[in-house]
């Protein structure tokens, strides 16, 4: 056995390239980076931090790696870390590569303490992702889609912070209809950068236009199959349904909403947002007003049933089960938004007053008169 043993022993020898250590043994840099992003993708968060960091103590100026550690470092919690590594990825940091990734001005947008340090940020992404386009004879179509995607998202996200944390600023409103303009003309159909504009023409008391642009933003995606993933996620897709509601689009409204529930039953917003809907078209009907406008699928069949069936009683109890169940997840998840539940029991108890029960209470109080009538019979008989 001692003899075979030194055998192994001067084979390995005479092969260098198998040496432990050795180039040839050593995982290159793009295989590291590959596993980085599975473990990325997959959540491992502290194992994909060690290949990164076996990258860097290769390369330390590998500026896909310096990225990365940022990004990792953000999705374990050390925010400022990743902060401080996504600036030296920008000028004025002598380390910052020429031209500076676009994506690090986006993260450090996303990171900022204050909104003029966003938008300064944001500008910076939009401005490099702009002269790409424009320079890059490299890129074929689908990479030019792609970033400019990203630019409209950028200018979106611009636009929100001037209609939030800027909106009483004087110059927020030319700001958001320069800001618009140029989102459209980057990417002219994309869905996000029409509901911005909707959002815009409603706060402008616009509602003819919100609702055009409205409708060309549902437009983009509604006809898609269920799990398209051009479909938007559904937090975008209630706050389409908000702006619906807020024009008195209740049934496309409903059709919005519905399609986020059937994806997620657990989704407290969604919940809100259609037992809202449905109380907004039973008052309608009890008023004795026409539900138009409502073209979608489910708003069609709610309108056709309350003209030809449903009473505003029913829609009322549809309405009622709808937010009960919002409560109840409310509640079971301890949710953070306070304000919509206090909506939700100011619903509740404006129902209580109308005398609407939820629809188990309503279908126990028929099963008992048919069981009284089934024994009337019987004793008939």
């Amino acid at each position: 056995m001692g003899r075979t043993r030194t055998k192994k022993t001067k084979q390995v020898k005479s092969n260098p390239s198998s040496v432990p250590g050795s180039s040839a043994t050593e995982p290159s840099i793009e295989s590291l980076f590959e596993k980085a992003q599975e473990l990325l993708i997959q959540c491992n968060y502290d194992l994909a931090h060690r290949f990164v960091q076996r990258i860097l103590e290769r390369d330390p100026t590998n500026i896909e790696a310096r990225e990365m550690s940022a990004v990792v470092d953000l999705e374990r919690g050390e925010i400022e870390s990743a902060r401080q590594i996504f600036l030296t990825l920008v000028p004025p940091s002598s380390t910052a590569p020429s031209p500076p990734p676009h994506s690090a001005y986006l993260y450090l947008a996303q990171l900022s303490d204050g909104p003029h340090e966003a938008l300064s940020h944001y500008k910076a992404a939009v401005d490099l992702i702009v002269s790409r386009v424009n320079s890059g004879s490299d890129l074929n179509e689908e990479e030019k889609g792609e970033l400019k995607k990203t630019a409209a998202k950028a200018l979106v996200a611009m636009i929100e912070i001037w209609m939030s944390d800027l909106c009483m600023e004087p110059e927020a409103e030319s700001q958001c209809d320069s800001l618009i303009a140029l989102a459209r003309s980057t990417d002219s159909g994309n869905a996000d950068v029409l509901q911005a504009e909707a959002s815009i023409r409603l706060s402008q008391s616009r509602p003819e236009d919100a609702r055009q642009s409205v409708s060309a933003a549902w437009a983009t995606w509604r006809d898609l199959p269920p799990g398209d993933p051009r479909i938007p996620e559904g937090e975008t897709r209630l706050q389409l349904a908000k702006l619906m509601l807020e024009l008195g689009l209740n049934g496309d409204a409903l059709e919005i909403i519905a399609g986020v529930v059937a994806e997620d039953d657990q989704d407290v917003e969604a919940w809100y947002l259609e037992g809202w809907c449905l109380w907004g078209m039973a008052e309608r009907v009890k008023a004795g007003e026409k539900l138009e406008g409502e073209t979608g699928e489910k708003g069609k069949e709610k309108q056709e049933a309350s003209d030809d069936e449903l009473n505003w009683e029913e829609l009322a109890r549809d309405a009622r089960d709808c937010l009960e169940t919002c409560k109840m997840l409310h509640v079971g998840q301890q949710h953070a938004d306070k304000p919509m539940l206090d909506h939700v029991n100011e619903l509740l108890a404006i129902l209580d007053e109308l005398g609407i029960k939820p629809s188990s209470e309503h279908g126990e109080e028929n099963d008992d008169e048919g069981w009284v009538d089934e024994d009337d019979d019987v004793e008939m008989s």
